[in-house]
């Protein structure tokens, strides 16, 4: 099975994993990782996000990790759009978050119009960080937690903008 997701995933995190593991049981797995152009358009909240090949970079390093634990094979392209690689016919099946929902199902409409076969939508749960409140990677930022949803009082986010 090809499945396919698609993020900014800056920085990864405990819920980015649980999105990888779920597409890596499934098959071999295709990641659009939204450009430098495309990534603040996807935000909720303006904030800074790192450049795509420093993104791609620290990705890369962790699908290796599940390829090999369920030897499977892993390709990270470019997202220029947010329907992105998903609509493209070779895939069987898409990953999504439960706020990413919306997005599949358009996804699944374009693939009507166009004439491929519907993908399996995966939505994965949400995973909580130690105060019961969703790990994300805004909060991360923010200083809130850290990529495993540990709280973290102490430290200081992350500006707006590159400092």
């Amino acid at each position: 099975m090809r499945v396919a997701l698609g993020g900014t995933f800056d920085p990864v995190h405990d819920g980015h994993r649980a999105l990888f593991e779920r597409a890596f049981e499934l098959g071999d797995v295709t990641v659009g990782l939204t450009s430098d152009e495309l990534a603040p358009k996807t935000r909720h909240e303006d904030r800074y996000v790192r450049p795509f090949d420093e993104r791609k970079a620290d990705l890369e390093a962790v699908l290796a990790e599940f390829a090999d634990e369920y030897d499977r094979e892993f390709e990270v392209r470019e997202l220029t759009e947010p329907t992105g690689i998903a609509t493209e016919p070779q895939f069987d099946a898409l990953v999504v978050s439960p706020e990413t929902t919306d997005g599949a199902e358009r996804i699944n409409e374009i693939r009507e119009e166009r004439g491929h076969d519907p993908l399996d939508v995966e939505v994965v749960p949400h995973v909580e960080a130690e105060d019961g409140d969703i790990i994300s990677s805004t909060r991360i930022v923010k200083g809130e937690i850290d990529e495993h949803g540990n709280l973290t009082p102490d430290r200081e986010g992350r500006n707006a903008e590159r400092s």
